[in-house]
């Protein structure tokens, strides 16, 4: 072993250093749910900044430095504060924010988002079982998202108003009825973001033998100004 090694110490090195890359400076992330339609899809593989928030010890969640902020509408990976599971989600709600949810509606410290609804499509649920889902446009403040709302099944469309403490973030899925996000693991404190997912570096059609959805290639994440 110690011969390979040495036979092979620029290859040795060059994985050593792709590994401390991909752990503390850039990563890329698959995405294997519905929990963020229809903004992201199974099958797309999102680019990962890991330096937006932090810089952290690798393989850690020792936060050596802050290199800066989330904001709404950010779209994030981070360890889930139950068991470790790494999650992507969207930021809705920031430190100081007092925010609550009345039947699906967000209000954000005293102001109600705004929704218009853009579209129906049937959604897949596996097993060969489809529901309805609504496309809505979500406006708050001067940042707008799409989200999808599954009316059909049962989920937690209400809470009773929350103020976010101090180093903590509230995340939810676009897929608002079909995502286990901060309604059900609790509030996300700083120290477990991972990164700003910024873009769908490349995506393949699971259900279609993987075959590449270049529409999707390069698509930028985040919420959109209005």
């Amino acid at each position: 072993m110690k011969n390979w090694v040495r036979a092979n110490k620029g290859f040795v090195a060059f994985l050593l250093l792709f590994g401390l890359f991909r752990t503390a400076v850039a990563d890329w992330n698959p995405i294997p749910t519905a929990s963020m339609r229809p903004n992201l899809l199974e099958g797309d593989v999102v680019f990962v900044n890991r330096l937006a928030f932090n810089v952290k010890v690798p393989l850690t969640d020792v936060v050596l430095a802050r290199t800066g902020e989330p904001q709404r509408g950010d779209v994030v990976t981070f360890s889930s504060p139950t068991d470790g599971t790494r999650l992507i989600k969207r930021v809705l709600a920031l430190p100081g924010d007092v925010v609550e949810m009345r039947n699906e509606h967000l209000i954000i410290n005293g102001q109600r988002a705004n929704y218009v609804q853009t579209g129906e499509v049937m959604e897949s649920m596996g097993d060969g079982k489809s529901v309805p889902a609504q496309r809505v446009t979500e406006t708050i403040g001067e940042r707008h998202q799409q989200i999808q709302l599954l009316p059909s099944i049962m989920a937690r469309r209400d809470f009773s108003p929350i103020t976010i403490p101090p180093d903590k973030f509230m995340m939810l899925g676009d897929n608002r009825d079909n995502s286990a996000d901060s309604r059900y693991i609790g509030l996300v404190p700083r120290k477990l973001l991972i990164g700003r997912a910024v873009r769908v570096l490349v995506s393949a059609d699971i259900e279609g033998n993987w075959m590449p959805r270049g529409d999707r290639f390069g698509k930028k994440l985040g919420a959109q100004p209005q």
